[in-house]
């Protein structure tokens, strides 16, 4: 039995309707009750995964599929080329420099240094336009909580002088002269609640070995926690640039010229009303992407002296087939990368938005957008798919030719797996497409275990990338199945809205009907299904759970938003609500108490064993979520619903960045879902171990500084 949780009553009637909150004392994880309640449920947890069937075996498999060696696509400045490199025999990536692509390696950051328990991780980096500095952020415990250094790329010393604290959402941008850089701040003030901290946020301007207390507030605060704010300078330093976003969905930029002369006021570019707009600069024009009447994004050319919109001249037109991702000047072209039936697609035009050239790809996966400068015709860009590890091409924007830079070399034999793509019916009759990956022998008998993966929301696609994580499960014979959901980016702003506020159900049938078709189909029966989902995904997870138990034989649920009524009170919660809806309005709260994970537990229902992944130091989704819904489960089916909760130390909403951490997580799960679905590891497999997590957990929020203009 886990260990017992006292219940708490607690009633309340909100807008009408009564909710009970029976664990609402689980939301303070500084009390020393809770403390203790935490330690004794991951002790149990973990007691039990230790002794689980095959798991030493997932970790030695594990161990060599994540501890690997892998280089990045590099950043050029100056003639310098700065790259992170992992190494197998090391827990975090390195950022190493060299004086031109053939020279010398030299180590620049390493955070396997920063502390005895590397519990200290680096977080966002960039080199000044010199290449002389780099300013980057360090995180402890991999929080999002940040602060910021600059350090001397050939001395390889840190100033004492530019530490700047409340860098959360921090994504600096350098000045042409690399004497300064732009940056958001957030105040460190304990008394300010972590949900209203976004609407603090200001973009802030440091002059190197000044005292970071004296920089200049250049554009304030907002005031609105639902907003996230962020900016930068365009690489001539012509142009700075402000973006307030309101959720996912729409934002406003403003612009002031710093060059020949500095404006006094803002230019408001454009005021989004349910539309986003990114911006790329180059020699005095602005091309503005935009999902503004054109559900795939299409792109303009606008004149900085005529910025008014009826001013503005269509450059690219919306491709109804391709949902575009992004677009950046590169190599005097514009490049742009979308999904087309959530496949990778790459393709360069002219700056007058002649089309020029679709990048021919390895294959049918992911791909980055050209990686370089608006100048310069070297680019790179990555590449990778269920069955082929990440590879880098180094390309000529001008020719189109391209050659293999670097690539990853991981222990496994992909020729026996096979990746297709079909298309299912949701409950309102919507096709959804889906991944499928498996042993090209596989019969569709029944009898074959599935992991199905979800996420559903923040327009963030999930498409054929390689994770090393599935591979014990292939090699066990399971199927990895990954749907591409409304809510999500795959299919551009429509499906993004099909799948938000009022519409959330949607993305619970779409997932319910992929796991009806799996059964359907003979793929699977309910009793050899998992599902898997975090973040966001967690939330996916644990609707499918608590809506359709019979539906599946096992969940796993990591970092998740389960109490849909007071979400908005933790964490990063207040930005969410253009993408959930507002508790605070009635008929908002009507749609989410009504799919509310923990509100819909039924003493009277059987659930599938529950596996939730949970940190100590998420400070994006507060782990109030993941205490209050293991211990509903637990308590309101008097323990006869398997759910145990395993807590991450010093690791925040992404996980630890440790490779032995994320190794471990790794053979937990699947060790978990072998043993619930009745799965035999071959004995030729010591199992394949670990990788970076499957499709990651994507962010539900991430802290993302909308794109600023010109930053490479």
């Amino acid at each position: 039995m886990t260990p017992p949780t006292r219940t708490q009553v607690i009633e309340e009637f909100l807008h009408g309707t009564k909710v009970k909150d029976p664990f609402r004392w689980l939301e303070d994880e500084k009390a020393p009750e809770v403390v203790a309640w935490m330690k004794a449920q991951d002790d149990f947890t973990r007691e039990r995964l230790k002794a689980l069937p095959g798991r030493d075996a997932l970790l030695k498999r594990y161990h060599d599929l994540y501890y690997l060696d892998a280089v990045s696509a590099p950043i050029k400045r100056a003639g310098r080329y700065f790259y992170t490199r992992r190494h197998k025999d090391k827990e975090k990536a390195i950022v190493y420099w060299r004086e031109g692509e053939k020279g010398e390696e030299k180590l620049l950051l390493d955070p396997n240094a920063w502390s005895t328990d590397n519990t200290v991780s680096l977080g966002t980096w960039s080199p000044s336009w010199d290449g002389k500095k780099v300013v980057f952020a360090e995180k402890p415990n991999a929080a999002d909580e940040a602060t910021l250094y600059v350090l001397d790329v050939e001395k390889g010393t840190r100033s004492q002088l530019d530490v700047i604290p409340g860098a959360k959402y921090a994504g600096p941008t350098w000045t042409p002269d690399s004497k300064s850089f732009y940056y958001e701040w957030l105040p460190t003030d304990p008394a300010i609640k972590i949900s209203e901290r976004p609407g603090y946020t200001e973009l802030r301007l440091h002059q190197l070995g000044k005292d970071p207390k004296t920089d200049a507030i250049v554009h304030e605060r907002t005031g609105d926690p639902k907003t996230f704010l962020g900016g930068g300078v365009t690489r001539d330093g012509k142009y700075l640039f402000v973006y307030v976003s309101r959720g996912w969905n729409e934002n406003d930029i403003y612009f002031k010229r710093l060059l020949p002369k500095a404006d006094k006021d803002w230019t408001l570019l454009i005021k989004g009303v349910d539309a986003k707009y990114s911006v790329d600069v180059w020699k005095d024009v602005f091309y503005v992407t935009t999902d503004e009447g054109a559900p795939n994004k299409r792109v303009f050319k606008v004149d900085p002296k005529k910025p008014a919109r009826a001013d503005w001249k269509v450059l690219i037109a919306e491709d109804k087939e391709l949902a575009v991702e992004s677009v950046t000047v590169v190599g005097g072209h514009l490049a742009a990368s979308g999904l087309r039936k959530a496949i990778s697609e790459v393709k360069v035009y002219s700056l007058d938005g002649k089309p020029v050239r679709t990048i021919e790809l390895p294959g049918i996966g992911t791909a980055s957008n050209l990686i370089g400068l608006e100048d310069d015709d070297e680019a790179y860009y990555a590449f990778s798919s269920f069955t082929m590890p990440q590879q880098i091409f180094k390309s000529s924007v001008k020719t189109g030719k391209s050659a293999l830079w670097a690539k990853v070399e991981v222990p496994i034999d992909p020729t026996p797996y096979t990746v297709s793509q079909v298309f299912y019916p949701s409950k309102d009759g919507t096709k959804i497409s889906m991944f499928l990956v498996h042993r090209t022998d596989v019969k569709k008998d029944g009898n074959n275990p599935v992991l199905l993966y979800g996420y559903g929301g923040f327009d963030i696609s999930l498409t054929s990338a390689f994770t090393s994580f599935i591979y014990p499960w292939l090699e066990a014979g399971g199927i990895y199945a990954v749907p591409n959901l409304r809510g999500g980016g795959e299919y551009g702003k429509a499906w993004h809205d099909a799948g938000k506020q009022t519409f959330k159900q949607n993305v619970f049938d779409d997932f319910a009907a992929a796991a009806e078709y799996l059964v359907k189909e003979g793929y699977t029966r309910p009793a050899k299904l998992a599902i898997r989902g975090g973040s966001n995904g967690g939330l996916l997870t644990g609707a499918a759970m608590t809506q359709r138990p019979e539906l599946f034989g096992a969940v796993i649920c990591a970092v998740p938003l389960l109490d849909m009524v007071r979400y908005h009170l933790f964490g990063s919660g207040k930005t969410w609500v253009p993408e959930y809806g507002d508790p605070e309005k009635a008929e908002d709260f009507k749609v989410l108490e009504a799919y509310s994970p923990y509100h819909r537990v039924n003493a009277n229902a059987k659930y599938p064993p529950l596996l939730m992944m949970s940190a100590d130091h998420d400070d994006r989704v507060d782990p109030m979520h993941a205490r209050k819904f293991t211990a509903q489960i637990q308590t309101a089916t008097r323990g006869q619903s398997l759910a145990w909760l395993r807590i991450e130390m010093h690791s925040g909403h992404g996980g630890s960045d440790q490779v032995a951490k994320a190794l471990e997580s790794s053979a937990d799960q699947i060790a978990f879902l072998f043993q619930t679905l009745a799965v035999t590891a071959p004995a030729s497999v010591v199992l394949p171990a670990s990788a970076p997590a499957a499709p990651a957990p994507a962010p539900i929020a991430a802290p993302v500084v909308p794109p600023t203009a010109g930053q490479k």
